[in-house]
């Protein structure tokens, strides 16, 4: 089985000149069906620093509702909307929402405003997932700011993802922008929260995530027996035709069966209390 933790639809199209096509919920599914997917969680992009379109909670749930059976919604919103985590808790309840995400507003990762949706999120049980890099829940090199919040919330699981979270598997990462190539230093701050925090997860999705397990071949094998248990499949498709690399990637990873059967499906239904 496969499931896709980090997908989003495209649907609203508000500028000509829009790179990324639209993609429908249909359109998805018939990309899964050809590409061995066997579901999906949607994750709704409402900040403004996502692109000139938003893709709603109430159109991730409204897929998910008439395809209840190969997708599941989460729940996002602005931290800076007017009574966000009241907004939170009544879309997250209503619609049975399995997670908060994608979180990737211009905002540090330990503001204000995100510390209370991580109070809310703690006391529904919705597990966080984030895109970090320079204008997305930034953070230090060494991810002090994380840190601080895995301590703080020991008992919300928080899953990783974006440039940033992704080249912080390399201990010599400065938060310079872009894809580092070339071999892993260890000890970097993403491998060693993995190992040290519980509510510390990963999704393998975009080309980040792809990028941070092929950049350096002798580094990936002890990476995935470290942390097979933390690391979800993700896609991070967001228009039609996108290329997604990393689906060819699982389909040879260094992996036993079971740990192939835990990054594809496992370790998300568990987290996520798929049925």
């Amino acid at each position: 089985m496969l499931i896709d933790i980090h997908a989003h639809l495209n649907l609203t199209g508000r500028l000509p000149n829009d790179d990324r096509p639209r993609l429908t919920a249909e359109q998805y599914l018939d990309r899964m069906n050809r590409e061995g997917i066997d579901q999906a969680v949607l994750l709704p992009l409402e900040s403004p620093e996502t692109n000139s379109s938003y893709f709603l909670t109430e159109q991730a749930v409204d897929a998910a509702q008439r395809y209840p059976e190969r997708f599941f919604a989460f729940v996002h919103t602005d931290p800076r909307m007017r009574r966000c985590t009241d907004l939170i808790e009544h879309l997250a309840v209503t619609y049975n929402c399995k997670g908060y995400g994608e979180m990737l507003d211009n905002m540090p990762f330990d503001d204000p405003l995100h510390i209370a949706i991580y109070a809310k999120c703690s006391d529904l049980g919705l597990p966080v997932l984030f895109d970090m890099g320079r204008g997305m829940c930034w953070d230090e090199a060494g991810l002090p700011r994380l840190e601080k919040c895995l301590r703080e919330f020991p008992d919300l699981i928080f899953i990783g993802h974006g440039p940033g979270w992704w080249a912080s598997i390399s201990a010599d990462y400065q938060g310079q922008d872009g894809y580092p190539d070339g071999p892993v230093t260890p000890t970097g701050a993403a491998d060693r929260l993995l190992g040290e925090y519980e509510n510390m997860y990963a999704d393998l999705s975009a080309y980040s995530g792809y990028n941070a397990l092929t950049r350096d071949p002798d580094f990936t094998p002890g990476f995935l027996q470290r942390h097979w248990r933390k690391l979800m499949f993700g896609t991070d498709v967001v228009g039609a035709g996108e290329a997604l690399p990393i689906i060819a990637w699982m389909r040879q990873a260094p992996l036993s069966e079971e740990q192939w059967e835990a990054i594809a499906a496992g370790n998300t239904r568990r987290i996520l209390q798929l049925e």
